[in-house]
């Protein structure tokens, strides 16, 4: 499972919110299994996706019950919103079951 978070920033507030994420990832990853990278839109610098990756789908759903029941969480979200210009685009992605690998030989 993989979540995009399409969000502005302001330039103002880039430095900020670029430390504000150096501070909370390790927060967000410590339960395992979780992984956040940060792309910025090169076209336009205000322009961010934070992409969060799980290792399974159980991960996830783990994630999921802590970003609605766990008050520290829920504080560190709040901030997080606090540095966005407007809320964020939120897009959940699964694998898809037919796999793009090739198929190798001797394997299934």
């Amino acid at each position: 499972m993989t979540i995009h978070l399409r969000l502005r920033v302001a330039a103002a507030r880039r430095d900020e919110f670029l430390a504000f994420l150096r501070d909370a990832v390790p927060f967000y990853e410590r339960p395992g299994g979780i992984r956040v990278r940060l792309l910025r839109d090169e076209r336009d610098p205000e322009t961010y996706i934070e992409v969060i990756e799980y290792a399974s789908r159980d991960a996830y759903e783990r994630d999921q019950q802590r970003v609605e029941h766990d008050l520290e969480m829920r504080a560190r979200l709040q901030r997080w919103r606090a540095l966005l210009e407007g809320p964020p685009v939120v897009e959940v992605y699964a694998e898809d079951e037919r796999s793009v690998q090739p198929v190798v030989e001797g394997k299934s």
